[in-house]
């Protein structure tokens, strides 16, 4: 699976680590930045990374700031992308089991390598629950998204 990463300076440690977790398991990683712990604006990484992952460039994204919030709020603004915010592997299964995630976003400045780790490997290895109950209900957020974003192919002026 190809997966993209991104953060700010708070998450840029912890991203590191991640990421040489992703390439052991096998998956390609995109690197979206940033590339030091320097202070960054979380939206420059976040925001170009979110439409890697909208556009079907990566299969799906891992974001890391302070306490994951930041980059789910961006993400979430994106037409196609559902960003949870995980601190605990359970969260991290339910979030795909049950609401068919394709963000995950971290607190670097909340949760260790270690259970940042196993929150990634849970979240990786979860499959959705294809399940009438799940679907009827993310079809539901799906309808609200139509409703309230415009798609992609609907903006003219997108970065690249």
């Amino acid at each position: 699976m190809k997966i993209v990463l991104a953060g700010d300076h708070a998450g840029y440690e912890l991203k590191k680590e991640i990421k040489e977790e992703l390439e052991e398991m096998g998956h390609e990683v995109i690197d979206a930045g940033p590339y030091s712990s320097d202070s960054v604006d979380l939206s420059d990484f976040v925001y170009p990374a979110s439409l890697k992952v909208a556009r079907g460039e990566a299969d799906r994204g891992i974001f890391i700031d302070g306490v994951g919030y930041g980059s789910a709020m961006i993400a979430n603004r994106v037409y196609g992308i559902d960003a949870c915010v995980c601190q605990d592997p359970f969260c991290a299964k339910l979030s795909r089991q049950h609401n068919d995630s394709n963000v995950l976003c971290l607190g670097g400045k909340i949760i260790g390598s270690a259970i940042a780790q196993e929150i990634v490997k849970t979240w990786m290895t979860t499959d959705f629950l294809n399940q009438e109950k799940y679907v009827r209900r993310v079809k539901k957020v799906k309808e609200i998204e139509a409703r309230h974003l415009r798609k992609l192919d609907e903006i003219k002026d997108l970065p690249e």
